[in-house]
């Protein structure tokens, strides 16, 4: 992967992670299980910190 590649898979995965938050958000207000949203939120933290590490090397 290339740099710009790298920039836009982050902004990508940070684009989901904004959805699963909002739609956590809306799970917690009616009270319906969220362990599948926050296992993803954490999932999506972890490849965005990956990413981040990789597009650090390249520099």
């Amino acid at each position: 992967m290339n740099r710009q590649e790298i920039e836009a898979e982050i902004e990508d995965l940070k684009a989901d992670y904004t959805r699963l938050s909002a739609d956590l958000e809306k799970l917690n207000y009616v009270g319906a299980n969220t362990e599948y949203n926050e296992k993803e939120l954490d999932r999506l933290a972890n490849e965005i910190s990956l990413l981040r590490q990789k597009l650090q090397n390249k520099s």
